[in-house]
């Protein structure tokens, strides 16, 4: 049996390997919306305050629970700090689905208050972006492709999949918006006809169980 598992991974300003980063502000004085900023809204403790309450809080495993292809989902929230601290107008700007969104506006909705931003020296109401990125793990099934994640239009697109414990023979492979044609020995072609998203499921030939599905991107060539 192969299991899926979610990989966190909260971005911020640098690169690691676990990961929560806010997107630049932008704030609102008199009606009038400035990018440049003299000191950004942050949370209490900072960066490391915030990623460590982004780690303890947040749960990986809803993607999984709710049935979600593996893949990468880049969830991304937007949210008011206003000028007393408190969050309000808290919004996502993506549609996942799979509960990734309503876990990510939970936790930020949950956050208490922030330090104000602070333009011409007092607190202005600013916006925030959180990007969140739920990584969707088959653990023992393997989908490759020639471009990790990447699948190209209208083009014979070779990919290799491997299952723990069963042999290409026992594997049926379906794919979303396209074809696949079994060349042998774990190796397909996948056909896809427009730009967007693919699905990749694979299912045990004799009895059509699924073992685990991933989703690709799709781009014109």
């Amino acid at each position: 049996m192969v299991f899926q598992k979610t990989i966190l991974l909260l971005l911020i300003a640098f690169p690691a390997t676990f990961l929560a980063a806010q997107e630049p502000n932008t704030i609102e004085v008199d009606g009038k919306v400035f990018e440049k900023i003299e000191i950004e809204a942050d949370y209490p403790g900072g960066v490391q305050a915030w990623r460590n309450y982004l780690e303890k809080n947040l749960n990986p495993s809803v993607p999984v629970d709710k049935g979600a292809p593996a893949g990468n989902y880049m969830v991304v929230v937007q949210f008011v700090v206003n000028k007393d601290g408190n969050i309000s107008d808290i919004k996502s700007l993506t549609n996942h689905g799979y509960g990734m969104e309503q876990e990510v506006l939970r936790i930020i909705k949950n956050s208490g208050k922030w330090n104000p931003a602070i333009q011409d020296g007092r607190p202005v109401k600013a916006y925030r972006k959180q990007p969140v990125t739920f990584q969707v793990e088959n653990d023992g099934l393997r989908i490759t492709t020639e471009t990790p994640h990447t699948l190209f239009v209208k083009t014979d697109n070779e990919v290799l999949i491997k299952a723990d414990r069963l042999k290409a023979k026992d594997l049926y492979v379906t794919i979303t918006g396209g074809s696949m044609i079994n060349m042998g020995n774990g190796l397909f072609k996948a056909k896809v006809n427009k730009p967007g998203t693919a699905t990749i499921r694979v299912f045990y030939a004799r009895n059509q169980k699924l073992i685990g599905a991933e989703s690709f991107d799709v781009k014109e060539k």
